[in-house]
């Protein structure tokens, strides 16, 4: 199975995912994280049933991903959303060194990736090689419609005033072509990789020398 074929079943398990979450008087917000095509955490935002706002999907399945490989490093796996991961879940993104961001609908106002660029910033791995991984691989806009159908099957007098706003909307070719480049930067970003990874050794050294 090649990366678009992944890609779409992967998709396609977060658009089911973001139904769900609907049925639980969730917004439909949803995340799978996948590692060699196979699923290492999903999750739906708990931020009603938990009375929390930080329960975004992307913040529980980081943190189930890590908990399930043991290891912070996930570089070696791809994160998809229904909807564009937000600045605050876009950070966890970039420190954990997820390799590929995929999403279906756009979120121009509190994207990490359309509004805050935190997902294809160079500076933030340049400057902190040692906690922020390269600027990951993304896409943008996959099965728009599918999980745009189940925001207006959610509520769809909200999704009518979500897209009036502006709020969540379908990937602008703008955005697509930053994708491309994103992909281009990251296959520059060896040294980045290398000097983060031996920063990385030696701060460990440190703390066990402080024990």
């Amino acid at each position: 199975m090649n990366f678009a074929e992944i890609d779409q079943k992967m998709m396609r398990r977060c658009v089911e995912l973001a139904a769900i979450a609907a049925s639980q008087r969730e917004m439909p917000f949803s995340c799978v994280i996948c590692r060699d095509g196979e699923i290492v955490a999903e999750a739906v935002n708990r931020v009603v049933q938990d009375g929390d706002v930080t329960r975004h999907a992307e913040l529980l399945a980081i943190s189930e991903a890590q908990r399930v490989l043991g290891q912070k490093d996930l570089s070696d796996c791809t994160i998809y959303s229904s909807v564009e991961p937000c600045a605050m879940c876009s950070f966890p993104i970039r420190e954990t060194r997820i390799g590929r961001v995929v999403y279906a609908i756009s979120s121009p106002m509190m994207g990490g990736f359309s509004k805050w660029n935190v997902l294809s910033d160079n500076e933030l791995s340049n400057v902190m090689p040692e906690a922020f991984g390269g600027i990951p691989e993304v896409t943008a806009g996959l099965l728009y419609r599918e999980a745009a159908a189940v925001w207006r099957a959610w509520n769809l007098v909200i999704w009518l005033a979500i897209r009036f706003r502006g709020c969540l909307t379908e990937a602008s070719k703008e955005e697509t072509y930053r994708s491309v480049q994103v992909r281009s930067s990251r296959r520059q970003g060896w040294l980045r990789r290398m000097l983060g990874s031996h920063f990385q050794r030696v701060a460990g050294v440190l703390r066990r020398d402080a024990g």
